[in-house]
């Protein structure tokens, strides 16, 4: 071949020699062992008491001088930052607590306490909420589990009394595969610390310009190739409302990674989604299409397939994990098996009879068709069916012979507002939509949290595998087969992301085996 002439040979090996000496540098400069860190400093620690002791005397006027105790007040400013080389997901924060990060401020007291996050991000502002943990007591501040894209921030704006400035302030927390440390900015306070020195600077400047340089000599030379999972077409797809973010999220970066591409979500239940692709499928391979294989359709499901439906091919993508959800009104954090299925049968009428308030018991479901309920039927109440509905608006009884109050939804988001709104209500939902939300709480069950990373570890119950169905199987160069390939490949990350543990990694493997109960 003409292209390995001597000289091309050398300007690949010094690509890679330029390459490997700018990843060096870069290793060298950061000295970061680990792809998540969350990074945090000090930007301001100020008195603004008159008291000497607080570093200095000044004059105050206004609230600052007419408030009581604020002789020796201090402001300290603090910035949370990932200034690693990934996203933080709020999953990815380890440790039992309902909150992610413990600020200590060593010799003072936490008074008060205000949140910013820059233009643009307003969004990680509904994280701060004290049924995401936030909270103060005594030195003390506890942060909520904030999912951090790279680059992300917010800052803390504390106000102190009780001790000097210039004190010991740490932040502390686990990150899974990842770490908290303090960090610095080598510019203004606002501004980014640099990735490298100016001499590594310099050094990378120079090797990237010889590797352009030689590396135009190669005359056959081909651009990054698209993700093997790449093919063209049009797809929808049907099925579970729990899982229909990653879907969405899937298939816009699909299309983005493989021109030519058109997937849809379409999601409107998993029953619904499963039978819609039977119905359209037989109608497809029976009417002028016949012997043109599947039709452009993929179905995810939260839980298998009825036997009914034997022309669906599965595949399983990952396990999903659910949370019974409680309004605020009812302090309880955790429920019994036993206590679960005494509440869907209406045994239980008031949460008193649990330990809770005198309040009215209200079951707030979803319909016959939701992947979610069909779970929660034969994970956590044993094959039983829910006590039948008895309200339309979930407020006051339409049957009398029904004991308590139960309205059925017609999605995740329905449920998780009611149940919010309604005190005494409790209903479920997917995990990752039931955080941060206000006016309710997720249960533990048997004393385990719900959470996807520990699934091998407590076998919490509430969860059920994710499947995706196709009309038969799809061809190997269809858009459904790349697609279903695309997410348990390249598009691992966007499922981890949501919560949701890929069968395809070792820990999923486990979990997603024959010997989860169906």
């Amino acid at each position: 071949m003409d292209w390995l002439s001597a000289e091309n040979t050398i300007a690949v090996l010094t690509a890679v020699l330029g390459l490997a000496a700018t990843v060096g540098a870069l290793w060298y400069e950061r000295r970061v062992p680990r792809r998540k860190r969350i990074g945090y400093r000090v930007q301001l620690d100020t008195a603004i008491g008159d008291n000497v002791r607080t570093g200095g005397a000044n004059t105050r006027l206004g609230l600052f001088d007419e408030t009581p105790e604020m002789s020796d007040a201090t402001l300290v400013l603090l910035r949370v930052e990932n200034d690693g080389s990934q996203a933080v997901s709020d999953a990815d924060y380890s440790g039992r607590a309902l909150h992610g990060l413990t600020a200590v401020f060593a010799g003072r007291t936490v008074r008060g306490l205000a949140v910013t996050a820059p233009a643009g991000d307003d969004h990680l502002m509904e994280h701060f909420t004290p049924g995401a943990g936030l909270r103060y007591e005594g030195n003390t501040l506890c942060v909520p589990r904030v999912p951090l894209n790279r680059g992300q921030h917010y800052k803390l704006l504390v106000l102190l009394t009780g001790g000097p400035v210039g004190g010991d302030i740490t932040l502390s927390g686990g990150i899974q595969a990842g770490e908290v440390q303090p960090n610095r900015s080598t510019t203004t306070l606002d501004g980014k610390p640099p990735l490298l020195s100016r001499p590594a600077r310099l050094l990378t400047v120079l090797l990237t310009l010889a590797v352009v340089t030689l590396a135009s000599i190669i005359v056959l030379r081909e651009s990054d190739p698209p993700p093997i999972e790449c093919t063209t077409g049009e797809l929808t797809v049907l099925g579970s409302t729990a899982f229909a973010p990653v879907a969405e999220e899937l298939a816009t970066a699909y299309e983005d990674d493989c021109p030519g591409s058109e997937i849809t979500v379409d999601a409107h239940g998993s029953a619904a989604g499963v039978r819609e692709l039977d119905d359209r499928g037989r109608a497809f391979t029976g009417g002028a299409n016949r012997g043109k294989g599947a039709p452009p359709l993929l179905a995810f499901s939260d839980g298998p397939k009825s036997d009914g439906l034997p022309r669906l091919a599965e595949t399983r993508v990952a396990v999903s994990v659910f949370a019974l959800v409680l309004n605020d009104r009812v302090p309880l954090r955790n429920l019994t098996l036993p206590q679960v299925r005494r509440l869907y049968r209406g045994d239980v009428r008031n949460w008193k009879e649990l330990g809770g308030p005198d309040l009215p018991v209200v079951l707030v479901s979803r319909g016959s068709s939701s992947g979610t309920r069909d779970t929660l039927q034969r994970r956590l109440l044993a094959g039983a069916f829910e006590i039948k509905a008895s309200s339309n608006d979930c407020l006051g009884k339409d049957d009398p012979s029904v004991p308590v109050v139960r309205c059925e939804l017609d999605s995740t988001d329905q449920v998780l507002e009611t149940v919010g709104r309604i005190p005494g209500a409790v209903g479920y939902s997917e995990l990752r939509s039931a955080r941060g939300l206000k006016g309710l709480h997720r249960l533990d069950l048997e004393g385990h949290a719900p959470s996807a990373d520990q699934l091998t570890k407590t076998g919490y119950p509430y969860r059920e595998i994710e499947y995706a169905y196709t009309y038969g199987q799809p061809p190997a160069d269809s858009l459904a087969a790349g697609f279903l390939a695309y997410a348990r490949g390249t598009g691992l990350d966007v499922v981890r992301t949501h919560g949701h543990l890929p069968c395809s990694t070792p820990e999923g493997l486990r979990v997603c085996g024959d010997d989860l109960p169906r």
